[in-house]
């Protein structure tokens, strides 16, 4: 059994427990962390404690973390769509919907379960065994393009492609309002929100964080956009819309909440994705046609809602 160890900071006085672990620890899910606590695997200066307690400064947390149950991340026939395949990576198209990959108390269904039926277990070893082969990740409820990665040397070539800002990363989404620019770039640092350890925010002294917007289509309510990243930071392009009092639709989290839509989370696709291949050095750039819910939505709009 793991055991965790945190000394709480004055910045984070009066966050509560299971949200302070949540944000801590971010291989566990806040519902697993809750029901650590409520096993009385958590205590808070050697006191047990409930999930809605109130850290103070200096508090001592202590969790007692379970063997993880990694030997139960089975491979599953779960269908994928492959756009590229060769001996050192793949690249898929994840379906709006699918967890990327597993956390404790979540270790079914994800696209990691259905690679490692795919590959029959022939991934890259980097990131362990509950993200094997996962170089790079995208929201559950955003559907796109992913590169995974077979074999360390490979993982390594990419995730360095990475930090070095060389791969192509182009979405599409629909955002709130109209953006009057027909192209701008959106420059704030993200870190996570003082106010929700959750959620991400612009925050001074954050990291970097650098979004091109180029208008695709108007609409009374609405823009369509292609948002290129030029950094990769998490939730960055919902993050940077918001800021700029364009939420993405859909995005309860960050703002765009609606009423019209039946929708199931952010109208946000990874439509283009390109990058240096690792053995050969040739650039290789995939994109992909927008998702079905994605097209209905743009009908819909453009049915109801006249363009400017």
């Amino acid at each position: 059994m793991d055991i965790e160890r945190i000394l709480v900071s004055e910045e984070e006085e009066g966050i509560r427990l299971d949200v302070l672990l949540a944000e801590q620890l971010e291989d566990l899910s806040r519902s697993y962390i809750q029901k650590l606590i409520k096993d009385q695997l958590v205590t808070v200066n050697g006191s047990l404690e409930k999930n809605r307690y109130l850290v103070k400064t200096g508090d001592i947390i202590e969790l007692k973390v379970p063997e993880p149950k990694e030997l139960s991340i089975e491979p599953q026939n779960i269908p994928l769509e492959i756009v590229f395949e060769d001996d050192d990576l793949l690249v898929v198209n994840k379906p709006q919907g699918m967890v990327v990959h597993p956390a404790p108390g979540n270790y079914e269904n994800t696209l990691v379960n259905a690679l490692l039926y795919h590959c029959r277990g022939r991934l890259s070893s980097i990131n362990g065994v509950i993200r094997p082969g996962i170089v790079h990740r995208i929201d559950k409820d955003t559907s796109g393009l992913l590169v995974v990665a077979k074999n360390d040397f490979v993982h390594r070539s990419l995730a360095d492609q990475l930090k070095e800002h060389t791969i192509t990363r182009k979405y599409h989404a629909i955002a709130m309002g109209n953006i009057k620019e027909n192209q701008a770039t959106i420059e704030a640092p993200i870190a996570r929100n003082p106010n929700d350890r959750l959620k991400m925010a612009i925050v001074s002294g954050g990291r970097d964080a650098v979004t091109h917007i180029r208008v695709m289509e108007r609409f009374i309510d609405y823009t369509y956009v292609e948002a290129q990243l030029q950094t990769g930071r998490t939730h960055q392009i919902r993050v940077h819309l918001s800021y700029i009092k364009h939420p993405l639709l859909g995005d309860d989290t960050y703002g765009g909440k609606t009423s019209k839509f039946n929708l199931k989370g952010q109208v946000l696709h990874a439509k283009v994705l390109g990058f240096n291949h690792p053995t050969s050095g040739e650039y290789m750039e995939f994109e992909t046609v927008l998702p079905a819910y994605f097209e209905k939505l743009l009908t819909v709009i453009r049915n109801k809602m006249k363009t400017k």
